[in-house]
């Protein structure tokens, strides 16, 4: 059967030591190391522009290749920096048991230390989004604006399909030896009957990789659904966000509903809600120029 990719070379664990006697300092110790921010894989585009980096944070099952294009176009229009990262269990970034999105805004704030950034904009899709939303509550200072695309701060188990999409990619299986084309063919044909959308079952596919004469899901399946649940929900804050905020959301979307607008003005009172016509959950890959225009509108809107 398929398996899901191990952990990286950034996440390897350390040498066998003697067993702790103690067993309360062995716990302690346990969770010291699960709770360590993890080294983020990401891409950089470097622009003119003194202002603040637009850092880009994907999606459930997603990478930072998914915002490769857009990151250029960004560039092009704003002339300011971008990063695309890698969350956690996702593209080039370490595995990990554990899936929070305090322990993902955590490994955000260890990246923006390592590159000796202050203050960044933060472009959150989905789980993304609300990684960023997290960050942004814990840290204020950090992020000059907040870009929460097709998500809210409330529990979206209710819209989405990801259960059934973890549980088809856990139950696909592909032999040893085979060739890339024959590999994805297979995959994609089990994968049909829970996801019949080909751009979903293409998006699926990106986390299709090769390993030791084995195709493997790059994305850490165990841990995402060990977690699911918790990545569905939103952790409990009593503090808010007053900086400027948009919740961008798709017109075909259930994401963003009229029942998360209190939730929204009590965590982000500045925020402003919009909607792309003719984009579902997708938005920047589905409307990728109305996409650009409203974030880049934002951006030049003036602090309130």
């Amino acid at each position: 059967m398929l398996r899901a990719l191990g952990f990286s070379r950034w996440a390897q664990p350390s040498p066998l030591r003697p067993l702790l006697v103690h067993q309360a300092k062995g716990k302690r110790a346990l969770a010291s190391h699960v709770m360590t921010p993890l080294p983020l894989s990401y891409a950089v585009l470097d622009g003119p522009s003194p202002q603040p980096p637009l850092v880009f944070l994907h999606g459930l099952f997603g990478s930072k290749t998914n915002f490769q294009s857009l990151a250029k176009m960004f560039v092009l229009q704003t002339g300011r920096k971008v990063l695309t990262v890698d969350a956690r269990n996702h593209g080039s970034s370490p595995h990990s048991p554990l899936m929070s999105y305090k322990a993902m805004s955590a490994d955000v704030q260890l990246l923006l230390q390592q590159l000796h950034l202050h203050k960044c904009v933060l472009i959150g899709h989905s789980m993304g989004g609300k990684t960023a939303m997290v960050l942004s509550l814990q840290r204020p200072e950090l992020v000059e604006r907040l870009v929460c695309v097709d998500i809210s701060p409330s529990v979206t188990s209710t819209v989405t399909s990801f259960p059934a999409f973890v549980a088809a990619m856990q139950a696909v299986d592909i032999p040893r030896g085979l060739p890339r084309s024959t590999a994805r063919r297979l995959a994609e044909e089990q994968l049909r009957s829970t996801v019949p959308e080909p751009t979903i079952r293409n998006f699926l596919l990106t986390n299709l990789v090769s390993s030791e004469d084995q195709f493997v899901w790059r994305v850490n399946l165990e841990a995402i659904s060990h977690h699911l649940n918790e990545m569905m929900s939103f952790p409990d804050f009593q503090t808010s966000y007053t900086g400027p905020t948009l919740f961008l959301g798709g017109s075909k979307s259930e994401y963003i509903s009229s029942n998360d607008y209190p939730e929204i003005e009590r965590l982000f009172p500045q925020a402003e809600i919009q909607y792309v016509p003719d984009a579902g959950h997708w938005v920047h890959a589905d409307q990728p120029q109305q996409f650009l225009a409203a974030v880049c509108n934002f951006l030049e809107l003036s602090p309130p």
